[in-house]
């Protein structure tokens, strides 16, 4: 498999064509807005030493004063480009069509209000993936920019793995923050599927690489600094909710379970919408992901990656489920928790 033949989209400064064959890694970064933070996330990705790489900024619609901001910026740039892509495709299709512009062996995605850790951080992902080829992706430890401290509100394990931060273990997904992906890998999984726009495409395509056999792992010495922007533009009070929920409702459908199987976990997520404000984001969610699973086929060729494998279920429960305690652990953790933008302890909700 490899990614779509998507059109080119529109050059807007720095390096016209991608460098040749051979190089190490694309650092892609999204913009929409938020120059400031662009600028010195590009600078970041830029300033990355000991690894050949190239930096692609793939802008969705920023305002024509943050566009002219991102230019100036990238422009003569030889190991960086930016592009505009024809819409706003969020941040799987984004994701898609920015990793598209390259061929490195690895694609690290950076967040744009987000920056390396140090000068040697893309060089110490790649070689993590060179050392162990079953592993699919690097999940990276998200620290918040200003203090270093953990970034609750970006912790995506089993909270019961939170005094591990600074370890590393494999796990079932990674955080969209900060991460470095095989490039084989994500070919071979189909890449990340459009439909999602935001929120849960990380963990549906790490499905598919647990399927295909690969692991994903946490680094803990492998970190990002997060500015958590205060933006908040997909904020819980928002189309946050809508999504996660939605989101994750169609990824349990795309790969096998029934409607009536999902109602409990869909009344928990009412459950905890009504807790936390947002229930009618969370019932207009339901329709909406029974309307995705209604539309979506699995491509050509790869409709075993949609049926969970005997590996890749034991895979799932060594590295989630046994990390998330009784069932009532869950309830009180997951449902009856406060939405992380509210809270000082992490609920990733699975």
């Amino acid at each position: 498999m490899s990614l779509p033949a998507y059109p080119p989209p529109l050059h807007l400064a720095g390096a016209v064509s991608a460098p040749t064959a051979g190089y190490d890694a694309d650092v892609i970064i999204l913009a929409l807005d938020r120059a400031r933070e662009t600028v010195e996330a590009v600078a970041s990705a830029r300033a990355q030493t000991g690894v050949s790489k190239h930096v692609w900024i793939a802008d969705q619609g920023s305002d024509p004063e943050n566009l002219a901001i991102l230019k100036a910026a990238v422009e003569g740039a030889p190991d960086a480009t930016l592009v505009r892509l024809d819409r706003n495709w969020g941040v799987a299709g984004g994701r898609n069509r920015a990793t598209a512009l390259g061929t490195g062996r690895a694609v690290f995605a950076l967040d744009n209000d987000a920056e390396f850790d140090g000068t040697d951080t893309l060089a110490r992902a790649v070689r993590a993936l060179d050392a162990e080829p079953d592993i699919a992706a690097i999940a990276c430890r998200i620290l918040v920019h200003a203090t270093g401290a953990e970034d609750l509100s970006s912790w995506g394990y089993p909270a019961s793995l939170l005094p591990r931060a600074a370890e590393s273990f494999d796990t079932t997904t990674f955080v969209g923050a900060g991460h470095a992906i095989r490039r084989a890998d994500f070919e071979a999984a189909g890449g990340y599927d459009d439909a999602l726009f935001f929120c849960w495409e990380e963990y549906d395509f790490s499905l598919r690489a647990i399927n295909m056999g690969r692991r994903i792992r946490y680094r803990g010495d492998i970190a990002v600094r997060h500015k958590v922007s205060g933006e908040h533009r997909f904020a819980w009070s928002g189309t946050r909710w809508f999504h996660f929920v939605r989101n994750r409702i169609y990824i349990e459908m795309k790969y096998g379970a029934s409607s009536p199987s999902l109602l409990p976990r869909f009344l928990a997520y009412q459950v905890k919408g009504a807790r936390n404000g947002v229930l009618v984001q969370g019932l207009r969610a339901g329709q909406a992901a029974l309307r995705l699973a209604g539309e979506f086929r699995p491509p050509a060729g790869q409709e075993d990656l949609y049926r969970l494998n005997a590996v890749a279920r034991d895979y799932l429960a060594r590295n989630d489920a046994a990390h998330r305690g009784s069932l009532w652990d869950r309830v009180r953790r997951e449902v009856f928790a406060a939405l992380p933008s509210t809270q000082s302890k992490p609920a990733a909700t699975h």
